[in-house]
């Protein structure tokens, strides 16, 4: 997408521009009519169109070339040309989406001084397509956990479909980087992914944001949905979305079509849609909230996101990654996590999930210096462990029971937690522990501690 199209029904005219813009070093293709004009947007997209209003012996005039070609490759400037201009005709097609308008004779200076401000134009939004989808695709997932494969197992069987998915899980347990994964999985991995978050727009802009706006003061500007044509529209954390406008996008997934804000022309998508929710979308329903009919188009696929604590094996493994990320993003340092701060790291709360991981370890590199591993010492909790070296501080509930019954609630905490910590695998906790296998069963089992599968892994919990 290189060269300029220039369609005029008069061939001296589009010569005459030809022979000018190849002069200047720009590659072009000429076409006299409407069949051929789309014909040759069709076999490739070119980075600008130059068109001229009035077409003999066509089908479609320039207006009806302009909207389509906007509508199908909304990122192609057009400039409009003709030997008939006033301001009705420059207003039209400004209003349709074109990027500037000359009136024939035109003057040369005039004509390249709007064709290189539109060719910089489209390099520019080139650039940024390029961006987004290497952002898509360099987006990876991490882990080995029993959790991880089964939540990649689930992603891999619907990549190359087009049906409807909702991620449901925790907030920060990773639901966009799922998305992300079944797009450049997908046959839409080279058309673009767009986010709409649906909590961070406010209420009476989100239809403008969706669906885009017309006015004759700014001309056509497109919304998310015409700028994800063909490829994925991601609707982050949906339950936030209005319900004025829930509605509206319900019509939009059954019709493929919607109108700009300010506008009466439909514009037809080509949309695949994944959606996700950290919320009880059926008690939203109940509590009137969010609209059942929406729901059930876009929940053909449930798909759960395991939270960090159901996948706490996985944690070395995303931490290292993280660290390799920041080095090649901010330049902080390859550090290693020495096997302390490994175990610490397993056994910490994580109510921010992956995301509050991530936080942590850019927190820890920045804080820190060389390249030494990093230590225990070094995460939140672990500030004052120097200060009392080998004292161990017990909360006030379990200074207050006797020593047999204070003992027992302290190995049942700590096995359950290691445990859980190494995905419920009984070998790998007795060997981290100093037990042998037998020993660990018959121990558990006198402190009524059982394990039972959850989302993949093994999770531990007591007996009631």
């Amino acid at each position: 997408m290189s060269d300029i199209l220039i369609v005029d029904d008069e061939r001296d005219i589009r010569e005459l521009i030809s022979d000018i813009l190849e002069d200047e070093g720009f590659a072009t293709r000429l076409a006299g009519n409407s069949d051929d004009a789309m014909a040759a947007v069709v076999a490739e997209q070119p980075a600008l169109m130059i068109l001229d209003i009035w077409l003999k012996d066509s089908k479609m005039d320039g207006i009806d070339i302009l909207k389509a070609v906007k509508r199908d490759y909304p990122d192609v400037p057009v400039v409009i040309i003709s030997g008939h201009g006033n301001v009705e005709i420059a207003v039209a097609a400004i209003k349709q989406g074109a990027y500037d308008f000359i009136e024939k004779p035109f003057n040369i200076d005039q004509l390249m001084v709007v064709i290189r401000r539109a060719m910089e134009t489209s390099r520019l939004r080139r650039e940024n397509v390029t961006l987004k989808r290497k952002d898509s695709s360099n987006t990876e997932m991490v882990g080995n956990s029993g959790a991880f494969r089964t939540l990649v197992g689930q992603l891999d069987k619907v990549t190359k479909s087009n049906g409807r998915v909702m991620l449901s899980g925790p907030a920060g347990s990773g639901k966009e980087v799922a998305a992300r994964y079944i797009h450049a999985n997908s046959n839409r991995a080279s058309a673009p992914f767009i986010t709409v978050n649906c909590a961070g727009v406010a209420p009476e802009r989100m239809e403008e944001v969706l669906f885009g706006r017309e006015s004759s003061e700014r001309g056509v500007e497109p919304g998310l949905l015409e700028q994800g044509h063909g490829g994925v529209v991601y609707f982050d954390e949906v339950a936030d979305m209005p319900l004025g406008t829930q509605s509206k996008i319900l019509r939009v997934l059954v019709d493929q079509q919607f109108t700009r804000v300010g506008g009466s022309d439909k514009i037809r998508v080509d949309l695949r849609v994944v959606s996700s929710t950290n919320k009880d979308l059926e008690a939203e329903i109940q509590s009137g909230t969010f609209r059942e009919e929406l729901y059930h188009r876009l929940n053909v696929v449930p798909i759960a996101v395991p939270s960090l604590a159901e996948r706490r094996e996985d944690i070395p493994l995303l931490a290292e990654y993280f660290i390799g990320e920041f080095n090649k993003s901010q330049g902080l340092a390859l550090r290693e996590i020495s096997d302390d701060a490994q175990a610490l790291m397993q056994t910490m709360v994580w109510p921010g999930n992956v995301r509050q991981l991530k936080n942590l370890v850019e927190r820890v590199l920045i804080l820190g210096e060389g390249t030494a591993p990093i230590e225990a010492r070094e995460l939140p909790g672990e500030e004052d462990s120097s200060e009392e070296e080998g004292r161990v501080v017990l909360s006030g509930a379990m200074a207050s029971l006797p020593l047999r019954e204070a003992r027992e609630a302290f190995e049942r905490e700590y096995l359950l937690t290691q445990i859980n910590r190494f995905g419920g695998n009984i070998s790998r906790t007795a060997n981290f522990v100093g037990m042998e296998r037998s020993a660990l069963h018959r121990k558990l089992k006198s402190l009524g501690v059982v394990t039972s599968a959850k989302s993949g892994t093994r999770v531990a919990h007591v007996d009631e």
